[in-house]
């Protein structure tokens, strides 16, 4: 239920199927690019004005000053247009610039240019994101959106990061904010919120095709072309593909996890009069994949690892409206309904999600801008089971009402401001939940600002938390058991609402016309954390007399802790053709059980990397080549026993003319394999990240 600003500042093989099913007609991606191939064409032949306009090309930031950089308009912090060098919060813009400059071939991968992100790729298709710690495949403290859709779901409280995805071309911004975002987004913004936002139909106009391939990304190419309806009405569609190959396991043999995913959507932008502003976009996805699952047995007892094939899909369309009263008034109303269709090598979910959002900004006399809205969701899901998944309940509707007010008062004009709002949300499993916050920014000058904040955040639980059943990996520090042993894990339904009370302070600063630095530091208190309990251990016997040890375990809220660190990022242009930046994060997680009963989760303060390095240099080789390198260093993981590890990647392009781009990406070139993360659930863990060698060509007309 979230709304995003406009900015006019812009610088830069198949699973079996369940019984009953049948796929009596075409997929949800085919038909949906179906009707956005006739609605275009229809379109086209119907458009007031008929023409083939020039593509923009890519501005170079190498064009701009450290200063201009800091003036990039930001709307997450504060559900409104401001300067990021201004913004009260630890935030980070990743541009289009950034992303085109990196050669990454997905949201995923661009994330790892964000300090106090933990980015770790468990295997070649599911990624690990979070921050501030707590990473998992589900990581659910951290809340995504694209141009306003909230992108998790309630099954886990997680992000299908494989399944996020847009035509990088179109991204004109990655607004990452580390720390609470609650106040103004709600629930599950709890470590941080990213928002990923596109640009507008209308600064993407003409025809861009890029592909390529290489070694693991075997093959992927893409195509948008954006055109003009009529008088201020613009639209845009895109189709894209991608194939990649599958990793290496830590025996030296294939991971069988190769996948393939294609995507096809559209946005149209009409201003029927100066103040008023309409926004209709859509997506559609859908892709295969193969892995490796892990399945229990009673013959022998114990769990194995079994090759799956499944498949997801899904489609999206939102629409928006935004009016002008004036200058610092307007009012939003969006709305959006998503539908996804993921099978997960043991189960199936089917969900459909409706959501109505509104928003209200105005000023209050001289000194008070404030900003209030509502919103409400209701999304609902049909889940298929299996011997190694159920979900007691088949299906569930779930509902979230919510409404906040946030009022930013300037005691000194321009130069201090403080910020009061807080948000109240009533969901289906804890009821109401009130998150309040203030923060407070200093700018004495251009060239400095402090900041401090105080808020409080709450994570819902989540539909596997209340009552799922399923089989899970023992933890790593379990010790060596005489008898093969069975870990049933069920959740509770007394399973409760996770709160967190955060400190936040930062600095930023530019001491220099060429030097800017960011500086943020947090303490950050839990209570009431997801944790694993330990069962009475049951000695069992399967059908054929085999002793086995069953060792069921639940989940509950016994946990607490707190959790502290330090997030730098510098930018420093020595001479206008270099510019170098460089991030650092410090984190430290301290864990601990209330009562007597040792938690099995305690340890999982050991899934974090304390530090954090990297390093990243774009060099422009006179006017038609560029030649970027970057550097990374993440510490060790010993609570899944992963080391660290230190990996460099680089791209050179060469631009023959201004519409033809042609370059060649290398990643993770320091070793032919390495590993990243280690998960519990489901999926295999001796997975290594490979190497990867591609070329790619973009045209632009």
């Amino acid at each position: 239920m979230d709304l995003v600003q406009r900015s006019n500042v812009n610088p830069a093989g198949q699973a079996s199927q369940p019984a009953g099913r049948q796929d009596v007609c075409p997929t949800i991606s085919s038909t949906f690019a179906y009707w956005i191939t006739c609605g275009l064409f229809s379109l086209r032949v119907l458009s007031f004005e008929s023409q083939a306009a020039a593509a923009s090309e890519p501005v170079d930031l190498l064009q701009f000053s450290l200063e201009d950089l800091g003036k990039i308009k930001v709307t997450t912090v504060s559900r409104k247009s401001e300067s990021l060098s201004r913004a009260a919060a630890a935030v980070h813009v990743i541009t289009q610039e950034d992303i085109r400059r990196s050669g990454v071939n997905s949201i995923p991968e661009a994330l790892r240019m964000a300090p106090g992100l933990d980015v770790a790729r468990a295997n070649a298709r599911q990624w690990a994101i979070s921050s501030r710690g707590f990473n998992d495949l589900f990581a659910n403290k951290l809340l995504v959106l694209m141009d306003g859709r909230t992108i998790y779901t309630p099954l886990f409280s997680g992000v299908f990061w494989e399944d996020t995805d847009t035509f990088l071309e179109d991204v004109d911004r990655i607004e990452v904010i580390r720390g609470p975002g609650a106040t103004l987004w709600g629930a599950n913004a709890v470590n941080g919120v990213i928002n990923i936002i596109t640009k507008s139909a209308q600064d993407t106009q003409g025809l861009v095709i890029d592909g390529g391939g290489g070694m693991e990304e075997r093959g992927f190419g893409g195509l948008r072309y954006g055109g003009r309806l009529g008088t201020n009405a613009y639209y845009r569609a895109y189709a894209k593909y991608a194939n990649r190959d599958e990793f290496t396991r830590t025996d030296g043999t294939g991971a069988n996890d190769n996948w393939w995913t294609s995507q096809e959507g559209f946005r149209v932008d009409w201003e029927p009069r100066a103040l008023n502003r309409l926004t209709l976009q859509g997506d559609a996805y859908s892709g295969k994949w193969n892995g490796m699952i892990r399945r229990h047995s009673l013959s022998p007892p114990g769990l194995f690892t079994d090759p799956a094939h499944a498949k997801s899909e899904g489609a999206n369309v939102l629409g928006r409206w935004t009016h002008e009263f004036s200058s610092d008034a307007e009012l939003s109303v969006q709305t959006y309904y998503d539908r996804t269709d993921r099978e997960f090598g043991m189960g199936r979910e089917i969900r459909d999600t409706l959501d109505l959002d509104a928003q209200h900004r105005f000023s209050l006399g001289d000194r008070h801008e404030v900003v209030w809205g509502a919103g409400y969701r209701y999304s609902v899901d049909h889940l298929t089971e299996s011997a190694d998944f159920s979900a007691g309940d088949p299906s569930v509707g779930l509902q979230l009402s919510s409404g906040f007010v946030q009022d930013e008062i300037a005691l000194v004009h321009d130069r201090l401001h403080l910020i009061l709002g807080s948000k109240l949300e009533h969901n289906d499993f804890s009821g109401f939940e009130f998150q309040p916050g203030a923060r407070m920014a200093w700018t004495p000058n251009q060239w400095n600002t402090l900041w401090a904040a105080v808020s409080r955040a709450v994570r819902t639980p989540s539909r596997s938390e209340r009552g799922f059943t399923f089989y899970s990996d023992p933890p790593h520090s379990l010790p060596t058991l005489p008898l093969a042993a069975l870990i049933p894990a069920s959740g509770s339904p007394g399973f409760d609402t996770g709160t967190l009370v955060a400190y936040e302070a930062g600095y930023k600063v530019q001491p220099h016309p060429r030097l800017s630095l960011d500086l943020a530091a947090f303490y950050h208190d839990y209570d009431r954390l997801y944790n694993v309990i330990q069962l009475p251990i049951e000695l069992r016997f399967n059908s054929s007399a085999q002793p086995y040890l069953l060792l069921p375990v639940t989940i509950n809220n016994a946990l607490f802790g707190e959790s502290y660190g330090v997030e730098l990022s510098v930018r420093w242009q020595p001479i206008d053709a270099w510019r170098l930046r460089a991030n650092y994060t410090f984190l430290k997680v301290n864990l601990h059980t209330r009562g007597l009963v040792p938690s099995l989760t305690e340890q999982s303060e050991g899934d974090n990397p304390q530090h954090q390095i990297s390093i990243w240099s774009d060099v422009d080789l006179g006017r038609r080549v560029e030649w970027g390198m970057g550097f990374r260093f993440v510490d060790g993981l010993p609570a899944q026993n992963v080391g660290s590890y230190s990996e460099l990647q680089a791209r050179l392009a060469w631009k023959p003319t201004s519409k033809w781009e042609l370059s060649v990406v290398g990643r993770d070139l320091l070793h032919a394999h390495h590993q990243e993360f280690s998960p519990f659930l489901f999926i295999s863990r001796d997975v290594q990240v490979d190497r990867a060698v591609y070329a790619k060509v973009t045209l632009r007309f």
